[in-house]
Parts: C-alpha cells; sequence; structure tokens
C-alpha cells in the first residue's frame, strides 16, 4: 500500500486560514500597545522636564523656555516644546513621531496646553 507524504491543499489553506484569523487578532492589538508605549516616553520626558525646571527654578532663576539652560534630554522620537516660562509658571508640550498625539503638562500660574489638564499632570490627547 502507499503512503502519501506532505499535505493536501485542503490542509494547507485550512493553516493558511487559521493563521489569517490569528494575525487578523493580534496585529490591531500590537499597534495599540507602541502608541501606548509612545505615550509614556512622552509622559516621563514632561515629568522629567517637571524636575529640571523645578532644579532651574530652585536656583534662583525662575523657570525657563530654554532646555539647554536646564541640563535636559528627550528619549529618541520625542520633541519636547516648552511653550512658555516666567518667574510664576511655565508650560510645555511633547509630540512623538510614532503618532499624532499630543501631552502637555503645566505648572504655576501657566496656561494649560491640554484642555482638562490639572498642575503638573501630563496629559495626553
Amino acid at each position: 500500500m502507499r503512503h502519501p507524504r506532505g499535505f493536501t491543499l485542503l490542509e494547507l489553506l485550512v493553516v493558511m486560514l487559521i493563521i489569517g484569523i490569528l494575525a487578523a487578532i493580534a496585529i490591531p492589538r500590537f499597534f495599540g500597545s507602541k502608541e501606548r508605549a509612545y505615550l509614556v516616553t512622552m509622559k516621563s520626558d514632561l515629568r522629567n522636564l517637571v524636575t529640571a525646571q523645578e532644579g532651574y527654578a530652585a536656583a534662583g532663576a525662575g523657570y525657563t523656555t530654554s532646555a539647554s539652560l536646564l541640563g535636559y534630554g528627550t528619549s529618541g522620537g520625542v520633541t519636547v516644546t516648552i511653550l512658555t516660562a516666567d518667574s510664576s509658571g511655565w508650560s510645555a508640550t511633547a509630540a512623538h513621531n510614532g503618532t499624532s498625539k499630543t501631552c502637555g503638562i503645566y505648572l504655576g500660574t501657566a496656561a494649560a496646553p491640554i484642555a482638562g489638564a490639572q498642575a503638573g499632570e501630563a496629559l495626553c490627547r
């Protein structure tokens, strides 16, 4: 009696169908987790900016819009813009080249760059 070797076309199509269904479920979840990671990175950079600004202000110089004066750097792909700064407060936004969302933070009397944010809270929209 002859023993068949290999797989039939029907078996291969069933396996490809199962792989396609699994990919359709997994790929959107993967992209969602990447965006969450970008948002966490932007929030972390804004919290680091809070520390740098408070250290600069504690030295008696108030707040500044110059990241170089703060000795502050960002994570890869993140752009932080210090919008306003004076002796009573500051505000900043962060963007990442991997997402269209923007995060913002402010302290003191500066206006919130993202509507609904609380002072000292990094909020993304």
